[in-house]
C-alpha cells in the first residue's frame, strides 16, 4: 500500500518503506517506476528478515558505516540493503527473478 506524506521526509529523500507500506513525499512519486520498484525491493527485504531484524540489521549497519567513513549520508548510500535496492531498481522484472538474501553479495565492496 503506497501512502503520502509530505511532511515526512528529511532533505531530499522522496520515499521511505515500513513494511507493509511505502511512503513518498508526494503524489506524483507515485508514477515513479523506478522509485516504487526501489522501495519494493525494501518491503521484499524486510520480508524475508522477518521485519524486525531488517531495522535492526540497516540501523546498525548505517551506524558502523557512519563511523568507517565519518559521513552519515555516504554511509547511507553504502549500506548492503541501499546498494542492492539501488543497483537493481531500474529492472522492472528484478524481485521476480531475486533470490532470498541478495543483500548479502553488497556487504563488502
Amino acid at each position: 500500500m503506497i501512502l503520502v506524506f509530505k511532511h515526512f521526509f528529511y532533505k531530499n529523500y522522496v520515499g521511505l518503506s515500513l513494511w507493509p507500506f511505502i511512503f513518498l513525499k508526494s503524489d506524483a512519486f507515485k508514477e515513479d517506476t523506478v522509485l516504487i520498484n526501489h522501495e519494493k525491493i525494501h518491503l521484499r527485504q524486510q520480508e524475508e528478515l522477518l521485519i524486525l531484524p531488517f531495522y535492526i540489521l540497516y540501523i546498525s549497519e548505517w551506524l558502523l558505516r557512519s563511523i568507517w567513513y565519518l559521513d552519515s549520508y555516504r554511509a547511507y548510500q553504502n549500506i548492503s540493503f541501499e546498494r542492492e535496492a539501488y543497483s537493481n531498481e531500474s529492472q522492472s522484472d528484478y524481485l521476480s527473478q531475486r533470490k532470498s538474501f541478495s543483500f548479502i553479495k553488497y556487504l563488502c565492496g
